[in-house]
């Protein structure tokens, strides 16, 4: 069931509307929000590694610290929206990547609460980063709502996987030293 609902999610987030008429965007909104955040190896790592987090906390975290991260990343898209300056925006970015690898990967316990706050705080760089690249002529409610789904199916991603790899004794750490390394490489490359 769940396979069938994520395959039916993807394929209608897919479609965009035909365009024949000239000076029309090439992507619909919707669609170039939902596939911003999936472009982008250091947004797609973040994202699963937000996921990956609140599966090593698991109860109230698996939820908690995904809607922190998605409702903070609203308000940094709005202040990209606004062309509000946030400084070192990709080195937030690549830091966030780095850091929650490296949470992961110590597979320690934290308070819900902190685990919030961090994830937050990264969300407002990822936010930002997509408000401020919204395509010209993309309406900027279609363009959040789509980066905003991508996010929580990546979030989702990261919790299945992290569960998966809570029956390995080593998988979840490993993973979570994978995504720091690569944080790393991205913010070296």
């Amino acid at each position: 069931m769940f396979k069938r609902s994520a395959l039916a999610t993807m394929l209608i987030a897919a479609t965009t509307p035909a365009l024949a008429h000239t000076g029309q965007p090439a992507f619909s909104g919707f669609l170039a929000g939902f596939t911003h955040p999936l472009t982008g190896l250091d947004h797609t790592l973040a994202m699963v590694g937000v996921g990956l987090f609140a599966s090593l906390l698991g109860g109230r975290a698996l939820w908690a610290v995904p809607a922190s991260f998605v409702g903070m990343m609203l308000v940094g898209g709005m202040m990209g929206l606004a062309s509000i300056e946030i400084p070192a925006v990709e080195f937030g970015i690549a830091a966030s990547v780095i850091v929650l690898g490296a949470v992961v990967s110590l597979g320690r316990a934290w308070p819900v609460g902190a685990a919030m706050t961090l994830v937050g705080v990264f969300a407002i760089f990822h936010g930002y980063a997509h408000g401020a690249e919204i395509p010209a002529g993309a309406g900027a409610a279609l363009y959040s709502l789509g980066f905003t789904l991508a996010s929580a199916v990546l979030h989702g991603l990261g919790i299945v996987l992290g569960a998966a790899a809570a029956r390995q004794t080593y998988a979840g750490r490993l993973a979570g030293a994978a995504v720091a390394v690569a944080g790393v490489v991205l913010l070296i490359g």
